[in-house]
């Protein structure tokens, strides 16, 4: 682990991943991942895809629960709904999109609907996978410790290169 990378992460108050890039050191695709969440980078769906394919696959009751969400994207996406992340309340009903009031208040995104979780098998490995209820749209989870995942948005008709992290929010 680079001496930079430590004090990037704690510099921005991103203390939370010091823990888990210290603990990912020299474990592959984990650490690389960890570090590119913290750098706050865009990276291309060529540079995330092999990556995400080394990741361990979780189960639906890994994934219960509130997550944060980021993308990949270095912020230069426009974020016109003030993405917060998502709530796994269990197997039959999720909310996919989580977003930041005006208030500071996190409320469920309506306008795509509700979810749900089932074990789907995608690059050869079966995992939770959130399925939209009104949409074409699948998201396929990767564990990269207990508290973060990678997301892969499966879009109908759309290439699969939508990657997004979530970490567990406490």
């Amino acid at each position: 682990m680079k001496y930079g990378l430590l004090r990037v992460l704690a510099a921005a108050g991103l203390t939370f991943f010091l823990g888990h890039a210290a603990a990912a050191e020299g474990q592959g695709a984990e650490a690389e991942l960890l570090e590119m969440i913290a750098s706050g980078k865009a990276y291309s769906a060529e540079e995330l895809m092999p990556l995400y394919e080394q990741l361990e696959p979780v189960s639906i009751e890994f994934m219960l629960g509130t997550w944060r969400g980021g993308k990949f994207d270095g912020g230069s996406e426009p974020d016109p709904i003030n993405w917060y992340g998502k709530r796994f309340d269990s197997a039959a009903h999720a909310e996919p999109l989580l977003v930041r009031a005006k208030d500071g208040s996190i409320q469920a995104y309506t306008a795509l609907g509700a979810a749900q979780l089932r074990e789907v098998k995608f690059a050869g490995k079966v995992t939770a996978t959130l399925i939209y209820d009104k949409q074409p749209i699948m998201d396929y989870f990767r564990k990269v410790n207990d508290d973060v995942v990678i997301g892969l948005g499966d879009i109908k008709g759309k290439p699969t290169d939508f990657f997004f992290h979530l970490t567990r929010d406490n």
